[in-house]
């Protein structure tokens, strides 16, 4: 049996008159620990959201001057790599954080629920010919599974968004890094 062949790459292209427009402009931090700027970090996190998940990623970076740094190349590969990678392992942390909140809430509502039931199921016999013990009955298991209503939304829906995020963000901390500059063929 042949190995399917590996994915083309997926060239995310931006164009920026000189490499300092690339990085935050108030972030003091040495080159290769620069933050991208957020508006470059928009433009490039969406157009890779938009590919397929597991192409991976190839950013050209078109510069309309040239760089006066003859290590530039290096260094912006550099600092776009540690931005990525520690977009990454932020992302990982919250989704730790998160699934970390969905398990203590599923504790508490499956405590919470239980202790409702036990509840409801104390009020069977005053509720017979008692439309407000009924309604306090069905009350106390409604409001037990309300309480479940946290936990399923982390577990079901919450987490997968977030998971997403990481897995752009670790593909853009190893991405292809091309920088073009005047002169040179595209």
């Amino acid at each position: 049996m042949s190995r399917p062949s590996a994915r083309k790459p997926a060239i995310i292209e931006i164009r920026i008159a000189e490499v300092n427009q690339l990085f935050n402009s108030l972030d003091p931090s040495p080159f290769p620990e620069k933050d991208l700027d957020q508006d470059a970090e928009e433009f490039i996190v969406s157009w890779a959201t938009e590919e397929h998940r597991r192409s991976p990623f190839h950013l050209r970076i078109h510069l309309t001057k040239p760089a006066n740094d003859p290590t530039a190349r290096e260094r912006i590969t550099e600092a776009v790599h540690a931005f990525f990678a520690y977009r990454a392992s932020i992302t990982r942390r919250r989704l730790r954080r998160l699934l970390a909140t969905g398990r203590s809430a599923l504790i508490i509502g499956v405590l919470f629920l239980a202790a409702c039931v036990l509840a409801a199921d104390l009020l069977i016999p005053l509720a017979e010919g008692r439309p407000l013990m009924q309604i306090a009955r069905e009350s106390l298991i409604i409001g037990g599974w309300v309480a479940m209503w946290r936990p399923m939304e982390i577990f079901l829906y919450e987490w997968w968004p977030i998971r997403h995020e990481r897995r752009v963000y670790d593909r853009l901390s190893v991405c292809d890094v091309e920088v073009v500059e005047p002169g040179a063929g595209s």
